[in-house]
Order: structure tokens, then sequence, then C-alpha cells
């Protein structure tokens, strides 16, 4: 008879391929092995959910909030060739468009009316309207990732895609990207046009890294890009106007897979970056007052995220598998710690009429986290590097995994869903644990 021990969890394990924001963060989707679903980012709701026959998808990239999503076939059984991208319309439930390559599709960004998709060492654009054109292409160097990053914001023209020679930038200027389209009554205010005698782009390359990029992301206005590299300690923002670098932070010592700037990485733990010394400031070593004196290391003089936030290892599945089995290091077991990052925008809790920005992190084991800055008072109109429009305090937010074991406790979320970590004071340096909940479980969507 076989006694080992064994447990048994009550859920079924929780299979997303993929997950990602709209350009504005006001939804996301979500693709597992039976097809993809729209939710609302904040306050979490499930908008739309679709499953598919014949084949499972990579990735399902949302155009802002429209119905429009492009599709890209991946995992075991590809829905899609992996040279396609499909365009499809939600609300109609069918294929509007194909677009076929001679090779495998490596990445996608997207605003309105236009699409630009990264193949192994070129760029194409392409202007989506009633109809697809191809606008142009840009030989790259080698990008097997598929980096790049489009500005999305009002009458922006940033394109950043990585240069012909390893770890430069290249700056593509495309035309101008249309307001959105009000859906009540015309706003007071609508977006200003920036003034054609003021708008310069001097600067069309940037010798960013020494090593292959693996992540670009930009404001919605185009005038920041940030990037990191291969070895995944730096992460360096620049001004695209000049190409001056404008501050370099370090994630940490050790490499580190970064994946995004604002997305995630193989490792876990969230880091909130200031570009400005108000609402708070970055930590630096102890020793760098130094350096104006002494002949110290650049790292001594290097600056750490001020706000960080460590998701915890998930273990939500069913596990049925003795105490003596062994997991091969070969498992994947990062398909279940990955997570995004993304800016919304809440009531502030001492003023409803004001709004405060906070963090929503989505892991690709269904959990949905919001998580506040350590800030004494709501931060008003501030920014991060890839999706909250442009103002004086910028904040920069990226993720890392510290490596954990695969039979993680789960004891430090909150109790079935929702909490609040009342322990972490506004004065620490940890970002605010506010909500937490599950998303993407096919037994009922969440």
């Amino acid at each position: 008879m076989n006694l080992a021990r064994r447990s048994i969890t009550q859920t079924s394990p929780v299979q997303i391929f993929n997950t990602q924001f709209d350009a504005d963060c006001q939804i996301f989707t979500t693709v597992t092995p039976v097809g993809f679903a729209v939710y609302q980012a904040w306050p979490l709701k499930l908008l739309r959910k679709r499953e598919l026959n014949g084949g499972t998808l990579a990735a399902a990239v949302p155009c802002h909030t429209s119905s429009l999503l492009f599709l890209l076939g991946g995992g075991r059984s590809p829905l899609y060739p992996p040279n396609k991208v499909i365009l499809w319309d939600d609300v109609a439930g069918v294929e509007v468009a194909e677009l076929e390559f001679r090779e495998k599709v490596g990445g996608l960004a997207c605003r309105r009316g236009w699409l630009a998709v990264a193949l192994r060492r070129r760029v194409v654009v392409f202007e989506v309207h009633e109809t697809v054109i191809r606008r142009g292409e840009y030989d790259t160097c080698d990008n097997p990732r598929g980096v790049l990053a489009m500005a999305t914001g009002p009458y922006a023209t940033l394109l950043a895609i990585p240069g012909r020679q390893m770890g430069h930038v290249q700056l593509v200027q495309l035309p101008p990207c249309r307001p959105p389209e009000p859906l009540g009554p015309p706003p007071p205010l609508r977006p200003a046009k920036p003034s054609t005698s003021t708008v310069r782009h001097s600067v069309s390359i940037i010798a960013a890294h020494e090593s292959p990029l693996t992540t670009l992301s930009v404001t919605p206005s185009g005038r920041l890009v940030a990037t990191t590299s291969l070895r995944g300690t730096l992460v360096r923002i620049w001004e695209t106007s000049n190409g001056k670098l404008l501050k370099e932070f370090r994630r940490g010592s050790d490499k580190a897979e970064i994946y995004g700037v604002a997305v995630w990485s193989d490792k876990g733990t969230i880091h909130v970056f200031s570009l400005t010394l108000a609402g708070g400031s970055n930590r630096q070593s102890s020793l760098s007052p130094l350096a104006p004196f002494l002949p110290l290391p650049k790292y001594f003089d290097s600056q750490w995220s001020y706000a960080q936030y460590r998701i915890p290892a998930q273990a939500a599945h069913i596990s049925l598998s003795s105490t003596s089995s062994v997991r091969s290091p070969a498992t994947d077991l990062a398909a279940d710690e990955k997570c995004v990052v993304g800016w919304i925008k809440v009531p502030a809790k001492t003023e409803e009429s004001v709004q405060e920005y906070q963090l929503v992190a989505l892991t690709y084991s269904g959990g949905w986290y919001r998580l506040s800055l350590p800030l004494k008072g709501p931060l008003v109109n501030h920014s991060n590097v890839s999706d909250v429009p442009q103002d004086p305090h910028h904040r920069v937010s990226s993720t890392s995994r510290q490596r954990t074991s695969s039979v993680s406790s789960i004891n430090s979320l909150p109790d079935r869903g929702k909490g609040k970590q009342r322990d972490k004071g506004r004065d620490s340096h940890d970002l605010i644990l506010e909500e937490y909940r599950k998303y993407g479980r096919w037994d009922g969507w969440g």
C-alpha cells in the first residue's frame, strides 16, 4: 500500500499563456488554452470571453478599448500559423483581415490606426483603417524577443525599435496619433496639438547598451524611452528629442532577465523608481555622498527603487504528488510566476474629487493585485514610462522575480480574495496591497 503523503487543494490549475493591458490600462486581455477574455482593469470585471475551437493562441493584443484585437497563434496546437497576424473584430466575432509573413512574428505594438510587427531582423509598419496598408519596413539587429514600443498618446509620433547595431535604439517618426473620439458629450478641452515648429527630432539612434536589448518602453507622448539589456541590472531613461541619458536606475547587482520595464521578469519584486524628487526619492548607498571625494566604483553612486512589492509565490492549483517526488529543474515554473504591471487612476481616500495613480499587477497564475504607493497623501498626476499621461511627476516601475521553491506557501496572501495590508505604513518603502483577487478561471472566469 502506498502511504506517501499527498496534498490536494481545491482549485484546478490556472493556465494563462499571455495577459496584457491596453495602452491606457483600462482593459486587459487574457489567453488560456480554451480561448481569450477581456477584463476591465479596475474595478476588476469580466467584459467578454470567447472560446475558440481548433487550436490555441499565443497572444490577443488589444487596440485601446476598441473591439479590434490582434491575434497570434501559439502553443502546442496553434490556431493560426506563427507567421500570421489576425485582425479580429470581437463584437462581430469574425476575422476582418490577415497579415502573412515569411517568418515567425516576434512581437506587436499598436495604436489608433497603426500596427507595427517585429520580425527577426526587421519591423514592418501598417496603417489600419477600413483596409490595411503597408507603410514601411525598417531593418534591425537580431531581435528574437520581438522588442518594440509605440507612443500612444494624442498626436504622438514615436516608434522605438532596435537599431542595426546591438544595444542601439532606433527612433522612427510616424504620422501623429489621432485623439480618441468622445463617446458622450464633447469634452470641454481636447488634447492640445503640438506646434510643428517646436517639435524637433534631431536624434534617430540612441546607443543605449552594449548588450542586446530586452525591453523598450515609451511614455504616451513619446518624450522618454526606457531601455533594459540582457544583463538585467540597469534601467536607463532617455530623452528622445536629443538622445540624452536622463536617469540610470539599478534593479540589483545580480543578473536577471527583464522582460519589461513595467511588465515582468524572471524574478518577482515590483520596483518603482522616481524621476523627480517630488513625492519620494530613490534609495542610494550610504557611501554615495563620498563619491565626489573618493574614487568609488560607479555602483556606489547608483539609485535603487524607492518602493517595492514582492509578489508571493503561488501554489493555488491541484497538487497530487508524494513527498518523495522531485520536480525536474527543466520544468517551466516561470510560467506560473510571470506578471505584468500597469497604472490605473482611483479616487483618493482623502478626497474623492482627487485621483491618485495606483498599480495593478497581473500574474500568470491568475492573481490580480492593486497596489498603492507608500506616500503621505495621494500622489496626483504622476506617470510611468509606459502608460500614464506625461506630467512633472514621473514614475518608472519594473518587476523582477526572486527564485522560489515549487512548493512555496501562499500564506502571505489575504484571506480568500480581497484584503489590505494594514501593517504596512505609509512611511515604509513597500508598496501597499489594497486589494487582491483572482482572474482567468474558466469555471466562471473569476
